[in-house]
């Protein structure tokens, strides 16, 4: 007999997800179009030298002497947790002398000297992110504990030390479809090869003051805005009583700015809404696949959800689970009034006091992606600590060797 761990676990009705739809949501891709709608940014092409740095194992850094003028060289160690380096205070030996320090960005000189002018150019305070994703899983090894970069250093730290980057870099195009626009791809839509992307470093001006508890996430199908949603979970007392005036900002927004101009029928995208409440920011386009995070609905529950215009045949595909559930404003049409179905109302649906997720804060935010404390706490004092760190996790291990040398004499 079967029991229930036994069944398979149901599969989403997802429509394929195609590698166009992965690249239309890339930032290079949307960003054109709707640059007057987002905050202000550079884009950086990346070239295939500075890809490989990115991929190579271990985390060595171009000397800051070297950042304003990235051709200069320089004998300075500034290599961190990188086999390439010699921890301050340690004796010369045999070993260290062949460790000899090279520059890394003498081999990417123009795109080192680019992200150099444009921390300049946009205050010298900016957050970074690749086509897709930023690096939020590796502000524990940032000074700031934040995104927040104040140098190219900072940036390729905060790169070289995120998982969310290596999915970009390696991981792109998981679990797609063929896309007959792409001639590149596989027939068999394998996902072997990224060669089909265009990487770009997008450098954001750092926001001043932001609010989290103002950046909400849409979701859209059928290019109706399905439902809206926090994207910071945590409780926040003023929000109910801005929902009519939230909600109407979106829905105009997104009817005016979004609806016919982007490339798909379903995506995601997060906007944030700063006081007093009149200015719509586009912060990032997602795909409409698994790989985005739902926040406070279900992929499952969205799926189910009724869309005007959307056959009823698709809807139903679950076989009755995860109808629409009912919200602040759900329509109740039967799909046969268009007066209805333009006055479409989307669910908007916040952290509410007694919600299990108002109460997430004891839980690290990516603790899954980050270090042991040590290298944290060597973190907060910048590349001094995390310098001094690596060469006291030298000692010991050099000590631990010492020894199992030893005993097998």
């Amino acid at each position: 007999m079967d029991t229930q761990s036994d069944l398979p676990t149901p599969r989403l009705p997802f429509p394929p997800v195609t590698r166009s739809h992965i690249l239309h949501c890339s930032y290079h891709s949307w960003y054109p179009k709707y640059r007057s709608l987002t905050p202000k940014a550079r884009l950086i092409p990346l070239t295939a030298p500075f890809l490989a740095y990115l991929r190579a194992d271990g985390i060595l850094l171009p000397s800051e002497e070297t950042d304003d003028d990235p051709l200069s060289s320089t004998e300075t160690d500034s290599g961190i947790f990188s086999s390439s380096s010699t921890p301050t205070g340690s004796p010369a030996n045999s070993d260290s002398d062949s460790d000899t320090y090279t520059d890394p960005s003498l081999s990417w000189p123009d795109v080192h000297f680019a992200i150099a002018s444009t921390v300049a150019e946009l205050g010298g305070n900016v957050v970074p992110k690749l086509n897709w994703s930023a690096p939020k899983d590796a502000t524990w090894v940032n000074a700031t504990r934040t995104m927040e970069c104040h140098s190219p250093n900072d940036i390729y730290l905060l790169l070289k030390s995120s998982d969310f980057i290596s999915h970009d870099l390696e991981q792109a195009f998981d679990g797609c479809s063929p896309s007959p626009s792409l001639s590149s791809e596989n027939a068999d839509g394998s996902n072997n090869s990224n060669n089909t992307i265009s990487y770009h470093l997008i450098l954001r001006k750092t926001i001043p003051a932001l609010a989290t508890s103002l950046e909400f996430r849409c979701f859209v199908r059928a290019r109706t805005l399905l439902c809206i949603c926090q994207r910071d979970l945590n409780y926040y007392d003023f929000l109910p009583n801005l929902t009519g005036t939230l909600r109407l900002r979106i829905q105009t927004f997104f009817e005016e700015n979004l609806k016919g101009t982007f490339e798909d029928e379903n995506w995601v995208f997060d906007v944030y809404i700063p006081p007093p409440h009149r200015r719509v920011w586009l912060i990032d386009i997602n795909p409409w696949a698994p790989r985005t995070d739902p926040l406070l609905f279900s992929w499952m529950e969205m799926l189910g959800m009724e869309v005007p215009g959307l056959p009823a045949a698709e809807v139903d595909s679950l076989n009755g689970a995860a109808k629409c559930v009912p919200g602040d404003g759900g329509s109740e049409s039967d799909g046969t009034d268009e007066e209805e179905e333009e006055v479409f109302t989307p669910e908007f649906r916040l952290v509410g006091r007694n919600d299990p997720e108002a109460y997430s804060f004891n839980t690290p935010q990516y603790s899954a992606h980050k270090m042991p404390k040590d290298v944290v706490d060597a973190s907060g004092d910048g590349e001094v600590g995390l310098r001094e760190f690596m060469g006291r996790w030298r000692e010991i291990v050099k000590e631990q060797e010492e020894g199992e040398r030893s005993e097998d004499r």
